[in-house]
């Protein structure tokens, strides 16, 4: 060393201007890939959930929004008609509680259709194979109750079919018409089921049935037919049975040529009904409205299921939870 020459320690060398594009050409590390693989993941899952979150919170906004606009239809229902009309109600499937075809709803439909001054008269059209004999009963007893209360006329047009319970129904009303090809009748009463005591004794089924009362498991289709039970529900059924005969000779009159075959539970098409009295003529909903009522304007009174209420029957349960979730998410508190 010069003792000229000042000191400088040892320093750590540049690296070499080779050194960095060595470095860069490696690229990334396995490490750093990873976290950017996970980052953009959770990016993709954040998106996602937002969007779920904003189209379940859309679809309960649109579901109130149909409901609200259901309500607001069903109260202006009918209101529309200014000057004399037909009055129209549908008598369609089986005629039950929970159907489109019961008598709360019927009878619903005829309370408005009677009310409104503007209705002429009242026609039911049909095409249903019957159902319940309890709510057939009630529907009858109504329209004959409102009758008397407005003297407004009421004809049943049948379409395809008006039998059993809908057939009780028809017979409520001044006249009934019918298609030359429509299936009219079926005047009966049944109890329907099944017997698997033969088809268990062959599989090795022991049927194991308790009962506090004699008659508690009466009809029962794993036991034995008991003769007796069996007599009680035949007497109950021809006692429904005479109802319903009572209820048909009533409505029809003079009208009805009753042979062995009438009560029999047969059932005709429109042309031997009419010769048996069963209906009067042929016609169908716009030739009564026009030649009958002589008001053209049919306006129906029919209580419908409209969108609204079968996207609450349908989806409500799912729609409901998935609100709930959004609005968990929604909410800061978590």
């Amino acid at each position: 060393m010069n003792p000229q020459e000042p000191y400088l320690p040892p320093t750590a060398s540049a690296p070499s201007p080779a050194a960095a594009p060595a470095a860069a050409a490696r690229g990334p590390s396995s490490f750093e890939r990873g976290m950017a693989q996970l980052t953009a993941a959770l990016v993709r899952e954040r998106r996602s959930d937002r969007r779920w979150r904003v189209f379940l919170r859309l679809a309960w906004l649109l579901l109130f929004a149909l409901i609200a606009w259901a309500l607001f239809a069903s109260r202006t229902h009918g209101s529309a008609a200014s000057g004399p009309h037909t009055a129209l109600i549908e008598v369609r499937g089986e005629i039950a509680a929970d159907t489109e075809a019961s008598a709360d709803g019927l009878v619903a439909a005829l309370k408005n259709a009677f009310e409104d001054p503007a209705a002429r008269a009242v026609v039911l059209r049909i095409n249903s194979p019957g159902g319940s004999p309890v709510q057939a009963g009630i529907v009858n007893d109504e329209i004959r109750r409102l009758k008397a209360l407005h003297k407004k006329p009421v004809y049943a047009v049948v379409e395809e079919m008006c039998a059993s319970g809908a057939y009780y129904i028809a017979v409520a009303a001044d006249q009934i018409y019918v298609d030359k090809a429509s299936l009219v009748g079926s005047i009966g009463v049944l109890i329907d089921g099944f017997g698997f005591v033969g088809t268990m004794d062959k599989l090795g089924i022991e049927r194991r049935l308790l009962t506090a009362g004699d008659n508690k498991g009466m009809l029962d289709p794993f036991s034995p037919q008991n003769e007796r039970q069996k007599a009680y529900a035949q007497a109950m059924i021809d006692q429904i049975h005479q109802q319903f005969i009572k209820v048909v000779k009533d409505g029809r009159g003079q009208r009805l040529k009753v042979t062995p075959d009438t009560f029999s539970g047969l059932f005709w098409n429109g042309e031997d009904a009419v010769r048996q009295g069963l209906a009067d003529q042929f016609g169908n909903l716009d030739h009564v409205a026009r030649e009958v009522v002589k008001a053209e304007e049919v306006i129906d009174y029919t209580p419908k299921e409209n969108v609204a209420e079968r996207l609450a029957k349908r989806f409500g349960a799912s729609i409901g939870a998935g609100a709930v979730r959004a609005m968990r998410a929604w909410s800061p508190i978590r």
